[in-house]
C-alpha cells in the first residue's frame, strides 16, 4: 500500500513527463504536494524507489522513470504498457536541464574526528544537491577535528551521513557512545569489543563495550567548502 503523498507524487510525475518528456524539479513537486521542504519529497522519491514504483536514470539532471502505477501488480513494459502508463523511454523533446536540485538536509551540529564531542540537534540545514545522496533518509554533521584526514575528511567539512543502525566492519560511521558524545570513525569488531579506528596515525583506536556504541549513521558524501 502506498501513502496518499506517494501516489500523489507519481500522478504528478506522470502527467508532467506526458506533457513535456521531462520530470519536474524537485521544487516543483514540493509546490504540487505542498511540502515544507525538499526533503520531504526525497523521501518519497527514496520510498518509491525502494518499492519498484520510480527509478533514477543515472547520468541524466532530473530524470525518473515511472516502471509501475498504484494497483499494477508487475512493472510496466514499454512494448505493452497500458495508455494511462509512462512508457520506460519516456520521449524527450528538449535537451536535460542541469542537475541543480537542492534537498535542505537538517544539520545536527558538529562532529569529532578526533575525542568524541557532543553532536548537537538543531534546527539548521545544509542545502545539498540531490545527485550527491542515494535512496533513504540523510543529515548532515559538521565535522570537527583531524583524526580521519587520511580518509580525506578534515576540519570544517560536512558529513552527509545516511541514517541506518547498523553497518558493516570497515565502514565509517557516525557512532554515539554511551549515550551523550558522537564520532566519525571506522567500525569494526574485535574480540567482542567494538573498536572506533581514526584515520590519522597520530590517533589510537577506541575500545567499547557493544551496549556503549550505538550506530547512528554510516557516511555517504561529503561536502567542502573552500574559503
Amino acid at each position: 500500500m502506498l501513502t496518499a503523498k506517494q501516489r500523489e507524487l507519481i500522478v504528478f510525475i506522470q502527467q508532467r513527463l506526458e506533457e513535456t518528456g521531462v520530470s519536474p524539479s524537485f521544487e516543483e513537486m514540493k509546490e504540487a504536494l505542498d511540502l515544507k521542504s525538499k526533503s520531504g519529497v526525497h523521501r518519497l522519491i527514496s520510498a518509491l524507489e525502494e518499492r519498484g514504483f520510480l527509478r533514477r536514470l543515472p547520468n541524466r539532471a532530473r530524470a525518473l522513470e515511472v516502471i509501475r502505477q498504484p494497483g499494477d501488480t508487475t512493472p510496466a513494459r514499454a512494448a505493452s504498457a497500458p495508455s494511462n502508463v509512462v512508457p520506460l523511454t519516456p520521449p524527450a523533446p528538449r535537451a536535460a536541464e542541469p542537475a541543480n536540485d537542492v534537498i535542505e538536509l537538517p544539520l545536527h551540529g558538529r562532529i569529532a574526528a578526533g575525542a568524541p564531542i557532543e553532536a548537537l540537534e538543531g534546527q539548521s540545514t545544509l542545502p545539498v544537491p540531490a545527485a550527491l545522496l542515494g535512496p533513504g533518509e540523510h543529515y548532515a554533521l559538521e565535522v570537527s577535528g583531524d583524526s580521519m584526514v587520511e580518509a580525506g575528511i578534515f576540519d570544517g567539512d560536512f558529513a552527509l551521513v545516511r541514517r541506518t543502525s547498523t553497518a558493516r566492519d570497515g565502514e565509517i560511521v557516525v557512532a554515539l557512545v554511551r549515550g551523550e558524545e558522537a564520532t566519525l570513525k571506522y567500525l569494526r569488531r574485535e574480540n567482542g569489543q567494538v573498536r572506533l579506528d581514526p584515520a590519522n596515525a597520530a590517533y589510537d583506536p577506541q575500545f567499547y563495550r557493544p551496549d556503549e556504541v550505538e550506530v547512528q549513521g554510516k557516511l555517504a558524501g561529503l561536502l567542502r567548502r573552500y574559503h
